[in-house]
Parts: C-alpha cells; structure tokens; sequence
C-alpha cells in the first residue's frame, strides 16, 4: 500500500522584489560598468523570473537604506557566516511555521497532537537545539514525536524528506509525518563576477514549504499524492558544476552553466530506471512536478523527454513568482499541481523530478488521490459487478 502526501502549505517573507530591482542591485554591489552592468540586466531577464522573496528587504532599496549589508559603496566589511546564521536563526522558524499553519488550516481534523514524526530540511543555515526542536515548542508538539532533520543535500533534499516520511508510514501504518523545508538562500549572496556566483545571484529566492505524510489518503476530503517509488540517479562528472560549500562570507554556491547538459545527459537513463518496473509508460503521466533549478534546466528536460512548455507549466509558474528556493521549491510545484488537479484526474500519474549537489537526480512517481472520486469509481464498478 501507498503513503500519501498531501496538505502542502508554503510561506514567504514579506519582502517581494522585482527582478529588474535586483539586477540594479547587483550591479552596483559589483561595481560594474556599464556594458558589463548592461550583461547581467540581460542574464536577469532571461532566467524567466518576475519577482524574489528575501528575508532581506536591502535587494530592493539604494545603497544608504541597507538594513543588513553596510551602507558603504563596495559593502565592506562584507557580513561573516556568523552574522548571516543570526538572521537565519531569527527568521527560520516564524516562516516555517507560517508555513505549517497553512498546511493544516487544509486538514482541519488534523491535531498537532496527533503528528508523529517531523522531518525539517534545509541547506541554508543550522543550528542546534535546531529548527526541529523550537517547532515542536512553537507549535504545540508532542514531546516525544520523532525528530529528523536533512541537512545541507540542495535542491533535491525535499525528496529525500519524502522517501524518510514514506519509510515511516510503511514501519507504521499509524505514523502522521509532517516535513518542513525552509531555506533563506538569499542570505548567502556573494560579491563577486565569477560566473558561477553571477547565476546563483540571478536565481535564488527565499521560502518554505509543510506537508503531511500518512498511511493512508488525508480527511477532511483534502486531494493527495499516493507515492507510487522512487529512483535516484548520480552524475559524478558533475561533482564540480553543482556544489555548496561554507567558507567565510557566507555558503557559496557552485552553479555552472554545464549542469543542463549534465541533465541532458542523465534524465533519459533516470526516467526509465524510475519507470522499469512499473505498469506506467511515461506517455501515461498526465503531470510533472519538476524542479525548476533554472530555465534552461526545464526546456533541456522538455527537449529529452518530449514534453511542451504548458506540460511544464507549474514548475515555470514557481521559478516566475518566486525563482528557484533550493529544496522548499519542489514542493511549491507539487502544490501546484494538486491545486490545479480535479476530481476527472483521480488516478493521473505525477512525475516529479528535482537535482542538487553531486550531481545527483533525483525522481518520485505520484498518483493524484481525490477521495471523493475514487469512492464514485469504485461504487460505479460494484453495482456492474452486482448487474454481471
């Protein structure tokens, strides 16, 4: 039997910029001329982002208004690791709980005392007692429900948040997993040309996203996600194009332009090393979740997998309103989809991708699970089974 994902609930910061706003930004933390200030407002427009959310409002104010970077033209002395963990350790957990709220307002006969195991994940800050524990207080949790955090694995970690909360619900069919993802990449910006820090810059936004997993579809007649497996591919070409690493100013992102010919290379082989064994042909799936790393990300996967942009639609609606927010972002896609998925839809495959450091892929295949459907099908095959 399956577990079920469902009741995805999101939060952001209150600070929503522009796109164009962070390119200016930019360009004059940089202290760029004007061609090379000319290169990145065209490297901004073409990530297909619209708007960013950041704990920090100073992407989109002048130098002079900063509340976090100094009010100096080259930003020096540039923030330390340790005042960076200060305002992750102050915003995390009332975005994350933001986050938790609007996932249960979804499933009112859900208690928090009946949530068994929490599972939080993030690559972007730590501490300990960490974000797990000061949930539990915040929210009102039992003390002595499971607590496991992912940490520092990138984009693809909210997956692997999901294969831990599906091996629980199979060990236990009484299990009730609540995942939380927050990641406040924003903070980890770094002042400098290099192409790689140029694309993190552009892509990265701030967010968090709760879900629930259980042995069983959700109550309350809220849709769900049966989780049907999981396959997970490596690319070790890529140790160097994807990485994330601590160093003094902050977590510095490797993100190069060759990662979607790493992708281009892998998501074939991943695809069917996911499918192989299952009665679904990837003409079946009527969705994809896909992580939305990057524009060129997505059409490299629509090229390979002869998908079209409108099947890519929900990724391309998050990486537009809220850019690439590491491991939080798949989860936002898949809301997407269960938001927009209807009753006729019971049953539609989901497949769902997302990449981070290794590289590593990393693939889900889901069922749309709406309750009330279901029941009418299966009343429907019982009265023809009473007729024959």
């Amino acid at each position: 039997m399956p577990s079920y994902l469902g009741a995805i609930g999101t939060a952001n910061p209150v600070h929503r910029i522009a796109q164009p706003q962070i390119a200016e930004f930019m360009a004059q933390a940089l202290a760029f001329g004007d061609n090379d200030a000319r290169k990145l407002r065209a490297l901004y427009r073409v990530t297909g982002i619209e708007h960013r959310y950041s704990v920090l409002p100073d992407y989109g104010r002048p130098n002079g208004e900063y509340t976090f970077f100094p009010n100096t033209p080259t930003l020096e002395p540039f923030p330390s690791v340790g005042q960076r963990m200060a305002v992750y350790r102050r915003e995390a957990l009332p975005l994350a709980t933001e986050a938790v709220r609007d996932c249960l307002r979804q499933v009112p006969s859900v208690a928090m005392a009946s949530i068994t195991h929490v599972v939080t994940v993030s690559c972007t800050g730590m501490y300990a007692p960490g974000l797990d524990i000061e949930l539990v207080q915040a929210l009102g949790l039992r003390h002595d429900v499971r607590r496991t955090c992912v940490n520092f694995m990138g984009c693809y970690a909210a997956v692997n948040a999901v294969k831990l909360a599906d091996a629980f619900c199979l060990a236990d069919a009484n299990a009730r997993v609540l995942i939380v993802s927050v990641e406040l990449c924003t903070l980890h910006f770094q002042k400098s040309p290099e192409e790689d820090h140029l694309i993190s810059n552009a892509l990265f936004g701030d967010g968090a996203a709760a879900c629930l997993v259980q042995a069983k579809p959700l109550p309350d007649g809220a849709p769900s996600l049966a989780l049907q497996a999981f396959h997970c591919g490596l690319e070790p070409d890529g140790h160097d194009d994807m990485a994330w690493h601590i160093n003094d100013f902050g977590f510095e992102m490797t993100l190069s332009s060759y990662v979607p010919k790493l992708i281009q290379r892998g998501i074939r082989n991943l695809t069917d090393g996911l499918l192989q064994s299952l009665p679904v042909e990837l003409a079946d799936v009527r969705h994809f979740a896909i992580h939305p790393g990057g524009r060129k990300i997505l059409e490299t996967i629509e090229t390979e997998l002869g998908l079209s942009r409108d099947d890519n639609r929900h990724a391309y609606r998050v990486l537009r309103d809220y850019g690439n927010m590491s491991s939080a972002t798949v989860l936002f896609v898949l809301r997407d989809v269960l938001a927009h998925s209807t009753p006729a839809e019971h049953g539609a495959p989901v497949l769902s991708f997302a990449f981070g450091p290794g590289l590593t892929m990393e693939a889900m295949l889901l069922e749309v699970v709406h309750e009330a459907a279901g029941a009418a099908v299966s009343s429907k095959a019982k009265e023809s089974a009473e007729v024959v």
